[in-house]
């Protein structure tokens, strides 16, 4: 899974894009030559270095702050984007939160949140983009949902059925829009070594589940970006409504 394409003149904007898989995409989408848009919530120092780091590698870049669950915070985030880089023509909903915990045990407020940051927001910022997409006959959407949304998991029914509603509205929306030019996809990472992972996992659990790897290592954040990259390149307008697993043979 490889391209040359490059990306230069294009407009990409990341959610979630100051820590983990998302710092990693921005920074992959950059290296391709697309002007990129960091979007963060509350990691702004984070945000702020990378957009300090691409710009110092010679790309047009932007870290703007928003709650991509807030409509009114994402028509504002989709302004400034268009003033200062222009039309988005590549957008990644990354931006997600984690709940873990037995479905008795889980809040009304903790449901809520799952599906509004998680599903929501992506259905917000692909509203927004959708226009200037069809107007321009191409773009390209690619979602970051999950193995659990894929497959459910015990005391994660919550995060699970967020990003299962995600990779339904990816191939809801590839079809709705694929005769547009724009392509719709959804990548379904395993278990990826970021803060999140960490956090949530403690040691026993974390070598417990690394046994379960057939490939014997954590997924990286640059391997969900090499494959997003492939995803986002003007020459893969064939793959479209696709949810592309990367979990080391976790679930095979």
């Amino acid at each position: 899974m490889t391209t040359s394409a490059t990306l230069k003149g294009l407009v990409c904007l990341i959610t979630g894009a100051s820590r983990g898989i998302g710092r990693a995409i921005a920074r992959a989408v950059s290296g391709a030559g697309a002007a990129v848009a960091v979007n963060y919530h509350q990691s702004e120092q984070a945000a702020l270095t990378l957009e300090d780091e691409l710009i110092a590698g010679g790309a047009q870049a932007m870290a703007i702050k928003a709650d991509v669950s807030n409509g009114r915070l994402v028509e504002d985030m989709f302004l400034r984007v268009e003033d200062r880089l222009g039309p988005v023509d590549l957008l990644v909903n990354n931006a997600g939160i984690a709940f873990k915990g037995l479905l008795t045990d889980t809040r009304d407020e903790d449901w809520a949140r799952l599906m509004a940051v998680n599903l929501t927001g992506p259905f917000l910022c692909s509203r927004r983009a959708l226009p200037a997409m069809i107007s321009k006959r191409f773009g390209r959407i690619v979602n970051i949902a999950s193995m659990q949304g894929v497959c459910g998991a015990s005391c994660e029914a919550a995060y699970a059925a967020s990003k299962g509603g995600l990779i339904a509205l990816s191939k809801s929306l590839a079809s709705e829009v694929g005769p547009s030019g724009i392509t719709v996809n959804a990548i379904a990472p395993g278990p990826v070594l970021t803060d999140m992972l960490c956090r949530d996992m403690d040691e026993g659990e974390m070598g417990d589940l690394l046994s379960l790897l057939p490939v014997g290592r954590w997924g990286q954040p640059e391997d969900i970006a090499r494959a997003c990259l492939f995803l986002l390149s003007p020459q893969n307008s064939f793959v479209n409504g696709s949810v592309l697993a990367l979990d080391g043979g976790w679930k095979a």
